[in-house]
Order: C-alpha cells, then structure tokens, then sequence
C-alpha cells in the first residue's frame, strides 16, 4: 500500500516512520543549562553519520504544545552534549527520564542514577552507561515548529573495559555492552542480542 506524505496528519505519518524505520539506537543525551541545571533524556532519531571525524546526528522532536524541548534549547545555549548508550539494566531509568518534566528537574536524580564528570565537556556521563560519547555541537538544522536535527562532533568516546577485546585495533564486543533499541509503538523495545551472520562479498 502506497502512503502519499501529503494526505497524512502528522500522527499517522509518525506511526508509520517509526514502526518501519527499526530498529533505532537510543541516545541517552545528557545537557547541562546555562543556570547548572542537568538534563537527560532519551531520543531514538539517533545514529553515527561519520565514523570518520565521527559526527553523531539525533533528531529531537518538540514537545505536544510545539515548543523546543530542554536538550535542545541547553544544546542550543552551550554547544556541549553527552550521547549515552542504554543497556538493559538501565532500560527503566531511561523510561523515566524521557517523561514530560519541567525544566527545574535533574532527571539524572529522578531516575536515582549516578554520574560522572566529562573530560573535555561540561555535562557528565552517566554510571553504568557501557559507552558515553563526549560530543561538542557542530550544527544544528532546523526543520520546523521546533523539530531539529542536531549534529555533534565526538571529542571522547568511554567504553565499558568489560566490552573490550582489543583496545589497540579498537576492536569491541558489541554484544557484551548489551544494548537496547527502539521497535514499534510507545512500549516495544529489544536488545541487541539476536543476531545472525552474513559473510561480505
């Protein structure tokens, strides 16, 4: 079946791209606001678009009233951001820290997580994340009604030692961080433990 962008509402059309773009990594994405304020919350328009100076990219949606939410405007006002990665362990935690809070709350101690200071940035990483990227904001595109790709250099990346297997050839156990994804809906999830091989022509 054939879906013409131009008569669908907005509601239709994001069921639809999100339950066929899947499954999607999630950036756990930490701030901090000009007043020390910490941020964290999660995005799922997300993925690496350089490996090569790496560049992440996360789409950041407006709240339900249309205005911009608090990762982008504290992105927008420092220029300084941590992508954190979810494991299974910290899937609950995540969930909490993506509610519709006021700006005034430290979602990181809502969510009673523990962090720790960035080497290069502001904002800290958050304990128990398997791989934290330290991002410096390269570019914002605006598309519209407070909707905004955002694209951020990666100054450090901080990896899981237990995740490691060869720290020279940069050589991870992808499995080992035991990550989870965005699927369909509002509730569906799964973790990145399923897989299966394909031998490169």
């Amino acid at each position: 079946m054939r879906f013409d962008v131009a008569e669908l509402d907005a509601v239709k059309c994001a069921r639809l791209v999100t339950a066929t773009v899947v499954p999607r990594p999630i950036a756990w994405v930490v701030t901090q606001a000009p007043d020390g304020t910490r941020n964290a919350a999660p995005f799922s328009f997300f993925n690496a678009m350089s490996s090569w100076p790496p560049v992440l990219a996360i789409g950041m949606q407006p709240r339900a009233d249309g205005s911009p939410k608090d990762t982008l405007a504290n992105i927008r006002a420092t220029g300084e951001f941590v992508v954190n990665l979810v494991p299974h362990a910290l899937a609950d935690a995540m969930n909490l820290t993506g509610g519709a809070h006021a700006p005034a709350v430290d979602e990181i101690r809502l969510a009673g997580l523990d962090s720790v200071p960035s080497e290069h940035i502001v904002p800290p990483r958050i304990v128990g994340a398997p791989v934290a990227y330290e991002c410096r904001l390269r570019q914002v595109v605006d598309i519209e009604a407070g909707r905004a790709i955002v694209l951020g250099d990666v100054l450090a990346m901080h990896i899981d030692d237990a995740a490691i297997l060869d720290a020279d050839a940069g050589k991870i156990d992808a499995p080992a961080l035991d990550l989870v994804a965005r699927m369909h809906g509002a509730e569906h999830y799964l973790r990145t433990s399923d897989l299966f091989r394909i031998a490169r022509l």
